[in-house]
């Protein structure tokens, strides 16, 4: 079940961020995702966040903040299994346009996001990661009346 985000989900939540970012980013060190732990903890309450809850335990969520995905995280175990696509899904309903960026070499994430629609905008240098990025966007397509 697809549901918003509460406070005591945070716990949760920035394990399968913690743990996602480091599996999906090797070449990232780890002690990067640590130095940013409290800042994105702390950015949960101001973005939108939607988790995906099974029996109590949150699989996977995803983070808009003004029709930009600052991330979809499923955990490890769930993953392939439909979550982050469901996840997606569910906020392209809520919107007409969306935006992300994701790190070059993150190859199946990038893979992901053109198969769910998304095209590259540009590419740019996180410099804060010193990584390269794409800047994908995905927009509803509009459908012509026919007379």
């Amino acid at each position: 079940m697809i549901r918003k985000f509460q406070k005591t989900d945070g716990k949760q939540v920035m394990k399968i961020w913690l743990h996602g970012n480091e599996d999906a980013h090797p070449f990232i060190p780890k002690d990067y995702w640590m130095s940013n732990y409290f800042m994105v903890e702390e950015q949960l309450f101001c973005a939108e966040v939607f988790v995906y809850e099974t029996d109590g335990e949150i699989q996977g969520f995803i983070g808009i903040a003004k029709n930009y995905i600052a991330g979809i995280f499923v955990s490890k175990k769930y993953r392939s299994l439909g979550i982050g696509k469901q996840l997606l899904d569910y906020v392209k309903q809520k919107y007409c346009s969306l935006s992300l960026g994701v790190y070059t070499k993150n190859k199946r994430a990038v893979a992901f996001y053109f198969r769910e629609g998304f095209s590259i905008r540009s590419e740019q240098l996180d410099e804060s990661a010193d990584e390269m990025e794409y800047i994908m966007i995905w927009q509803v397509e509009q459908k012509m009346n026919t007379v």
